[in-house]
Parts: C-alpha cells; structure tokens; sequence
C-alpha cells in the first residue's frame, strides 16, 4: 500500500529531485487528498487579486508552479484569461493539462534559464510555489525577465519563509525595478486536518515590473 502524501513531505523537500519524486507520487491524489480536503485557498486568494488588480494588458499569464492547474480553474470560473502553465513536474502537468485550462503546458525547472522570450507575459502568477522546501527569491529575476514592462505579479509567499529564506530582502533589492509591493496576509487552508498547519499563513504579494 502506497503511503499518502501531505504537507510534511512538501516541507521536507531539499533538492529538485526531491520535488520531481514527491509530485510523480502525488500527482493523481494531491487534488484529493490535499486541496479539496485542506481547502487550499491560495489559488482562489491568487485569482481574486489577479481579478482585483489586473487590467486588459495583463495577458498572456504564466502560472508559476502550476502543478495541477488549480490556478488555471479558479481564473476560468471568475475571469477567464489567457494563460500558460509552467511546472517541473510532467506527472502535474498531465493533470493540468486534462482541465482544458491552459493555452501552452512548459515543463522546466524554475531555477535554470527559462527558454521565454524577454517581455513575454503580461502578468506572473504564482500559490504555494514560494513556500518551505520549494523555490527561493532568486527565481524573481528570471521571472521578471519574461514579464512585460508595466506587467503584473502576484504569488503567494508563505510567512514561514518571508524573512527566513531571503524574500523580503529580494523585493527590497529590486526597488528599482518594480512598483511597490502590496501585501495581503490570508489564510492558506480552510480546512486543515493537519493541526501543525492549521494556521499557516501566505502573503499574496502583489507589484508590478516597473516601464523601461
């Protein structure tokens, strides 16, 4: 019998490795056995304020560790909007890819060189990829490279890692390439039946890449 995955395992991830073996477990379950069950709010939280702040110029849409497209659902049920997804894990991708949500499916590991044009995407979104054992700060120049001038960015970023893992020492060194960011602390689960993370917390960061 298959032990089920869950948050621990996704905090305990040190290599890019890890993060390929877990999700290849995981894909087919984590819609399951972890969002609808935790009621994981970050990509509804990500959509809402991309619906807030966005304006018509703000496409195409990278979803940034898109996993299996939760992201991409929530934008097509409140204000459908062109978007790609972006993610490491084929196994995620396959199941994204059966919503029917996204225009383009990239697999490519985040902290290499992504092989996107400069200026491509109108807007960067992002939940739960900057978050314990996942992805650090550094990924923001190279997300920023493809954004258009003007383009927007909106991803989550655990509490837990805020200040630990360099974020907001990151968006303070890039003050003069962005607008000011705006922080929105909400909830990351509705339901979490894991009582260590029943508070967890995410800051929907929210800024865009300022015109040349």
């Amino acid at each position: 019998m298959v032990e089920k995955k869950g948050l621990k395992d996704a905090y305990a991830l040190k290599s890019t490795k890890d993060s390929i073996d877990l999700y290849k477990v995981w894909a087919t379950t984590y819609d399951t056995d972890f969002a609808l069950k935790n009621s994981y709010r970050s990509p509804s939280e990500v959509t809402n304020y991309y619906c807030k702040y966005s304006n018509i110029s703000d496409v195409p849409i990278l979803d940034v560790g898109a996993g299996t497209g939760l992201v991409g659902e929530c934008l097509k049920k409140k204000c459908p909007r062109e978007i790609d997804a972006i993610d490491i894990s084929s196994e995620m991708l396959d199941l994204a890819r059966s919503k029917n949500v996204y225009s383009k499916l990239i697999q490519a590991n985040l902290k290499k060189k992504l092989q996107i044009s400069k200026s491509y995407y109108g807007a960067v979104v992002s939940a739960g990829t900057f978050t314990h054992g996942h992805i650090g700060p550094a990924v923001f120049d190279e997300l920023l490279r493809i954004l258009k001038p003007g383009g927007l960015f909106i991803v989550t970023i655990h509490t837990g890692v805020f200040q630990a893992q360099g974020f907001e020492k990151k968006l303070f060194d890039l003050q003069k390439f962005i607008t000011t960011p705006i922080f929105h602390e909400v909830n990351a689960y509705g339901n979490n039946i894991d009582k260590k993370h029943a508070n967890d917390k995410v800051i929907v960061t929210v800024f865009r890449k300022n015109l040349l």
